[in-house]
């Protein structure tokens, strides 16, 4: 917990990437909140090794299945039910920071990747379903994505544009961002409750690049650097756009910034440090995202400082240097937002599919049981 707070002290939110029930029903996650956790993630991967690799839905599942028409009516009821408890356990940390943390974010389904007006209708629909204004509804940063984040911002929905990998995709980001934010301001509409995030993903990128490093006989002082100085470099793209003025009108008519959201931070690579991208990427106005194990690993390290804009002209030779050397991270990370789609995608379907089977269980026990 001290750790905790140590970090909150040099401006950085630190939310948990976890969901599951029984981190409700134990108690579990309102201690983490109260010891500092300030907002909730989760994603399709998440969601189905929840529901499909523990027991924490089964009885759940039992009482809903004989009244749900279809697996996808059945997830939302499970889900939901979550999220909102989430909202409401954060509901405090919403208020007392004036709608600028405390929040819970919920995906829309990866097959609206590439659908702009599906993504829109069904982030409304969620936003309206869920009915608590903590509540975050995370869109990829696909080129649609990025429409609907500002349609959505023009809405007054707060957004998580996720699987964002690049500097390239960012600028959009921000442009879409900023864009929502001057048609609603347009429309007299009110600012200061519209919040959104950037996940920028870090341990991806080096675990997609450092195979290259090895691989092409490259500086080997690279690995393991590369994801880190590219979210360096995405920070100081944040902190020029939006302490700059051309945002500081929105600023004085209330609005929001929309803070990097560091993800991905548990190293993919088991011979790295567990908290090596909690530690390098401190930074006022941010967010970092832990997984459980990079949140128990927290009370290791002693010492914590900022360090967002620490090392800045070695981040930036390293990025000269791999881009020098043949590496564009704008590929990079084309096919790394495809792949996470990929994965999403996998996850939310296998997801369905077992709840499906239960469904078709419970369906046959009781059909027959009734000629019994």
């Amino acid at each position: 917990m001290q750790a905790i707070q140590c970090i909150r002290d040099w401006g950085q939110s630190l939310w948990y990437d976890n969901l599951r029930r029984d981190l409700l029903g134990s108690g579990e996650l309102a201690r983490w909140i109260a010891g500092g956790i300030s907002g909730v993630t989760a994603n399709p991967t998440i969601l189905e090794q929840a529901i499909v690799e523990t027991h924490d839905y089964d009885s759940a599942i039992r009482t809903w299945a004989r009244r749900m028409p279809s697996a996808e009516t059945l997830y939302e009821t499970l889900v939901w039910e979550d999220i909102r408890q989430v909202a409401d356990l954060l509901q405090p940390v919403y208020s007392q920071t004036e709608g600028h943390d405390g929040f819970v974010s919920l995906e829309v389904p990866p097959s609206l990747a590439y659908d702009t007006a599906g993504t829109v209708r069904e982030a409304h629909r969620l936003f309206a379903a869920l009915d608590r204004p903590n509540i975050m509804i995370k869109v990829p940063a696909t080129p649609e994505g990025i429409v609907a984040l500002e349609r959505l911002v023009a809405d007054g929905i707060n957004v998580n544009v996720t699987l964002i990998f690049s500097v390239g995709v960012y600028h959009h980001v921000i442009d879409a961002y900023e864009a929502g934010l001057i048609a609603r301001h347009a429309r007299g509409l009110p600012l200061d409750r519209v919040a959104s995030v950037a996940s920028f993903f870090v341990s991806r990128v080096d675990a997609a690049v450092d195979p290259w490093i090895r691989d092409g006989g490259f500086d080997s002082s690279w690995l393991g650097k590369v994801g880190i100085a590219n979210a360096k470099n995405a920070y100081q793209l944040f902190d020029s756009r939006f302490h700059g003025q051309r945002f500081a009108p929105l600023l004085g008519a209330g609005a929001q910034v929309q803070r990097p959201l560091w993800a991905s931070t548990k190293p993919k690579n088991h011979g790295y440090p567990g908290t090596m991208y909690v530690q390098s990427l401190i930074g006022a106005e941010t967010v970092n995202t832990l997984s459980p194990s990079t949140l128990e690993a927290l009370p290791s390290i002693n010492v914590w400082h900022r360090t967002i804009d620490q090392n800045l002209e070695e981040s930036r030779q390293i990025l000269e240097d791999v881009a020098d050397a043949g590496l564009s991270l704008e590929v990079v990370g084309q096919g790394l937002l495809e792949a996470g789609l990929s994965t999403f995608t996998h996850s939310f379907d296998r997801l369905l599919a077992t709840l499906q089977q239960r469904l078709s269980q419970r369906s046959n026990a009781h059909g027959e049981g009734s000629h019994v």
